[in-house]
């Protein structure tokens, strides 16, 4: 059986791959099928709990950062009730 670092490396891989193929304008049935393919495999990673959500989430951060460049702006998260004052003052 694969190692988790070895696992984690090829969702590191297989998402770059994705985020380049998208990024140059690939075929979108090439992309979907990446697309597929790295959801599936995320998908076994946690479910046969070798990968938390945050490991995966880090992993997609880092190689958006590497093939997009940093983000632009960075999003707060809000609690429920700074989340439902916003909601009011948009909606005004």
């Amino acid at each position: 059986m694969r190692s988790k670092a070895e696992m984690l490396a090829d969702l590191r891989v297989m998402v770059r791959e994705m985020l380049e193929a998208r990024a140059a304008g690939g075929l979108n049935p090439r992309i979907a099928r990446t697309q597929g393919q790295v959801d599936g495999y995320m998908r076994a990673l946690l479910d046969q709990g070798t990968a938390t959500r945050m490991e995966i989430l880090n992993i997609v951060s880092d190689e958006r950062a590497r093939v997009s460049g940093p983000a632009t702006r960075e999003i707060v998260t809000l609690d429920d009730d700074h989340a439902e004052a916003a909601r009011s003052i948009a909606a005004a």
